[in-house]
């Protein structure tokens, strides 16, 4: 006994800690009251990643000696258990010596979770030689990112025992498994912490840790760092051998553990990696149907786990009855549960506790069974039951004994417990969670509350670190006495979860903070830390109207320092010219011009954020002050050399380079300069925000080549970092490709429709009121037919009701409304709506008019209309120019303007329709300067794509 000690001892010095526990396992297993050896199987455990076996382990010493001998652990063991704990530095493990070139030595593998009883695995052959011959072409992978098998079900249908059984198999092949499960409450232990804790004795030193954000650090490339380094650590361990991972519970996960699968999918040389991750059919949330759909491009493997047929239902419920099963009475149970293995055992264990007439006396859902089967527990076994619900579905014995207060009855109702299939694991957990809902679902919410509150008052002794679980069973404690512990737990959370770049769980978690907190100056800080985690999470309308509660608060309070902090922190980079909610805009722009005067003088880099943000805020006004606010903050962002500040002061910038037409060469210059500073400096959002006025810019300059890898771009780290709204732009340049072509008008209306469709749930109204109207209006005017009818023209109508009522042939009412329009905003649409309006003073043969909209438009000669968007146009300017030009006699100017036009069209046609009219001329087809066949076999109208947009406008 001593030899295997010391050889344990010496093996942990050596840091071969894995190695240790397996040979202690055996060991403290055949001499069970040696409390050395079970404070070096704590040891070795801790140190092999696998903190929670090692506290089941001293747990499991305790219950042996107090049993066995009547006496409580010694000092030892209770000083083992108070480090790990802690999570004491002197408890790692010492660096493990490893030769040049030598790879760490294999780990045995974690085992898979083990079983909830001793029933057979049965009725699974089919679904498990598909995962198994998923496995094997995995195995075969030399690069790319991993293969998938993705297993679903309904509860109880057998999805982690066909895991499981995939796990043992491939393990016993060689494979490196490890699991991953996702909790009923999101936690800081997230299945990937639980998968790298597992991986990390196979991989040895040097293995690649997610980064802890930075305060200031941009989100989307602190996400990106960990998802490679996740993905780095899966390529290690990779190349050492075949890996499976398994993601289980799929549908509790959070959206941190599903943007890393993902990232993982993406990742471009993992090797042989099996990742299989399994959910409830019957309970999809809409994040984890965004991740099925994005995990759809790798192509997975996909099994539904059913109900088991007949004959196994039988076999199994006859290896679980400790009485024969006739075929009379494995018809009537596979009848009772559709073949649910679950509730399958739960009939099974009815059945052979009271019989066949409980078969059919039980009510028929499967909880009704589980309460029949509560109900035949002693009452301090159901009690305990109870508790451990309220615990969560991971069961802490310290914290379930503190609550009962009792700790021998305690340990004998988890025995029964146990003994009768409600718990397995050692007692550790539930055998599955439909048993835990039950038992939860029927406790008394007054009740509930009190032993929430009893669990957090024992964590916060316990665990105090454990923010996650303290401000869960803090807040479902529902009392004034906790309301404070609540809040603030809740928002240490939520900074955790911040740093563990997962913004879905700190916006969760920041509204909690914010529920609970009573003071003002409190509340504003949980109130915009969930502005920040709701924006970066793509809920730009909640945070908006989040933001403005916010700046309403800390004006009240007088404190200019904290009105400035409330208002800069809505830092959203935009290249959108019109407001959003403009009611906000006012409120936000007042709040700025009364905190600027009252703010510290020394305070450069708040007063520069300040007047970016109130530059951003009066997008689109006639005035200059958002032009002076947005140079002055450039100005001070270089002195200070802020890379930051200043990308923020460009955004500012370009919001005010539309005090008159033709700037697009100005705006194409912000563009380039954002990029260099932005990809420099990792500002990834920003970089993104660059390429996107760069596709606007070189739209408008009808520079397409240019436009088109501005979009890819965008597309391209959009996709990289997980920033969907990046796609709604795109789109629509997409479909302002096609609508350039010049082919089938029906085409690019139709690329038109999806793109709306899709910035319809956006949050974006300010782009959304109005546009597809107006795209369309463009299109059927550049291709001579009538306009839509009945839209709703939004802020564009003033410019288009004139054009409708003369298209009625009411023109006395279009001069009318003709009158009435107002000053354009300034804005990217400005050119547009001036070619709108020129075609209605040319329509009225209003000179003065027309002599007002030519002069306006003149220095956007070489643009195209409206594509400064990159989303519509009306064609080039220099065609309205033109006409203008002859309605008002300048002949000469007019040929001028036309000649300019045509080489504006040219220019920014697509190569496709280059090529496609080269074609026809050599059959001898011409085409009008407005791309209309005008010559050869008729009017037909040509349908061609670019190559860049046909996939994503849907074109053959």
């Amino acid at each position: 006994m001593l030899a295997v000690e010391r050889r344990a001892a010496a093996l942990l010095d050596l840091g071969r800690s894995a190695e240790a526990a397996s040979g202690l396992e055996a060991h403290v297993a055949a001499h069970p009251l040696r409390e050395d050896a079970w404070e070096l199987l704590a040891k070795a455990l801790y140190r092999s990643g696998r903190q929670g076996d090692a506290l089941a382990a001293l747990r499991r010493a305790r219950e042996t000696l107090v049993s066995e001998l009547g006496v409580d652990p010694g000092p030892g063991l209770r000083g083992v258990e108070a480090d790990i704990l802690a999570q004491a530095s002197h408890l790692a493990a010492p660096a493990r010596p490893v030769r040049p070139g030598a790879a760490p030595a294999p780990a045995p593998p974690p085992a898979p979770p083990a079983p909830p009883d001793d029933a057979p695995f049965v009725g699974r052959a089919e679904e498990l030689a598909r995962m198994e011959e998923a496995a094997e072409a995995a195995a075969r992978r030399t690069g790319g990112g991993p293969a998938f098998v993705l297993v679903s079900g309904e509860a109880g249908a057998g999805k982690t025992a066909l895991a499981t059984a995939l796990t043992g198999r491939l393990a016993a092949r060689g494979w490196l498994t490890a699991w991953g499960r996702s909790p009923e409450v999101p936690s800081a232990d997230p299945p990937w912490d639980q998968i790298a804790a597992a991986l990390a004795p196979r991989l040895g030193p040097g293995t690649p840790e997610a980064p802890e954000a930075l305060p200031d650090e941009d989100p989307a490339a602190a996400r990106l760092a960990a998802h490679r380094a996740a993905a780095e650590r899966l390529a290690r361990a990779g190349a050492l051998g075949p890996v499976l991972l398994v993601f289980d519970d799929l549908h509790q996960a959070g959206e941190g553990t599903l943007d890393l699968l993902a990232a993982l999918a993406a990742a471009p040389a993992v090797g042989p990696v099996l990742i299989v991750g399994a959910y409830r059919t019957t309970d999809v949330p809409a994040p984890l149907a965004a991740a099925l759909a994005r995990l759809a491009r790798t192509e997975p493997a996909r099994v539904h786990v059913g109900g088991l047929p007949e004959p196994a239902t039988g076999e199994l419920a006859a290896a679980l009855a400790r009485r024969p099963v006739d075929e009379a009475t494995a018809r009537l149970i596979h009848r009772r549960t559709g073949g649910n293995p679950f509730f399958v055992r739960e009939l099974a264990r009815l059945f052979d506790a009271e019989g066949g007439a409980a078969l059919t006396a039980v009510p028929p859902g499967v909880r009704d069974v589980i309460r029949h089967r509560l109900a035949r527990l002693p009452d301090e076994a159901r009690t305990v039951l109870r508790q451990a619900a309220v615990v969560g579905e991971e069961i802490d014995t310290d914290v379930l004994i503190t609550l009962n207060g009792d700790e021998e009855r305690t340990l004998d109702a988890v025995e029964t417990a146990l003994a009768a299939g409600f718990l397995a694991g050692e007692g550790r957990r539930f055998s599955h969670a439909l048993v835990r809902d039950t038992l939860y679902g029927d406790i008394a919410r007054p009740r509930r509350a009190r032993w929430h509150a009893a669990v957090a008052e024992t964590l916060e002794r316990l665990r105090p670190d454990d923010a996650t679980a303290l401000a869960h069973h803090f807040a479902r404690a529902e009392s004034r006495s906790t309301e404070g512990r609540a809040a603030r737990y809740a928002r240490l959370a939520a900074e955790q979860a911040e740093r563990r770049f997962a913004p879905h769980e700190a916006a969760r978690l920041w509204r909690q903070a914010a529920d609970h907190l009573p003071d003002p100056r409190e509340r504003l800080e949980a109130v915009m830390g969930l502005v920040r985690a709701l924006a970066v999470t793509g809920h730009l309308g909640d945070a908006r109207a989040l933001r403005g509660e916010a700046v309403a608060t800390a004006e009240r309070l007088g404190d200019p320092e904290l009105a400035a902090e409330v208002i800069t922190a809505f830092d959203v980079p935009a290249n959108w010219t019109r407001n959003d909610d403009q009611a906000l805009s006012d409120q936000v722009v007042q709040a700025v011009e009364r905190t600027l005067p009252a703010l510290p003088a020394e305070h450069r880099e708040r007063r520069s954020r300040l007047l970016t943000t109130l530059a951003l805020e009066l997008r689109g006004t006639t005035g200059d002050r958002g032009r002076r606010a947005a140079m002055e903050a450039e100005r001070i962002a270089r002195d200070l050399g802020d890379p930051a500040l200043l990308a923020f002061a460009l955004d500012g910038r370009f919001m005010h380079t539309f005090q008159r037409t033709g700037l697009a060469p100005e705006r194409a210059r912000i563009a380039a300069e954002l990029i260099g500073l932005a990809s420099r400096e990792h500002l990834v959002v920003f970089e993104v925000l660059g390429h996107l006025i760069g596709l606007q810019a070189r739209s408008a300059l009808g520079d397409l080549a240019a436009a088109d890898a501005h979009a890819a771009d965008a597309d391209r780290i959009a996709e990289r970092y997980d920033l969907p709204l990046v796609g709604v732009f795109t789109q629509w340049y997409g479909a302002l490709r096609l609508a350039l072509g010049g082919g089938d008008a029906e085409a690019a209306e139709a690329a038109y429709r999806a793109a709306a469709a899709r910035l319809a749930g956006s949050g974006m109204p300010g782009l959304h009121e109005g546009l597809l109207p107006l795209a369309l209006l463009c299109l059927r005017l550049t291709h001579g037919r009538p306009p839509p009818r009945d839209q709703d023209w939004g802020p564009y109508e003033p410019w288009v009701a004139p054009l409708l009522l003369l298209a009625e042939d009411r023109r006395a009412d279009a001069a009318v409304a003709a009158e009435a329009v107002p000053e354009s905003p300034r804005d990217l649409l400005t050119e547009l709506r001036l070619c709108l309006s020129a075609r209605t003073a040319m329509a009225l043969d209003d000179r003065p008019a027309m002599e007002r909209v030519h002069a306006a438009l003149l220095p956007a000669a070489n643009e195209l209309a409206g594509a400064a968007t990159g989303m519509v146009t009306l064609g080039p300017v220099a065609r309205t120019l033109g006409d203008l030009a002859a309605a008002l006699d300048r002949p000469d100017q007019a040929a001028d303007h036309r000649r300019q036009a045509d080489a504006v069209a040219e220019r920014a046609r697509p190569r496709t329709a280059r090529r496609a009219d080269l074609r026809q001329r050599h059959a001898g087809v011409r085409r009008s300067p407005d791309n209309q066949v005008i010559g050869g076999h008729g009017s037909a109208r040509m349908r061609r794509c670019s190559p860049t947009t046909s996939r994503r406008s849907g074109c053959a």
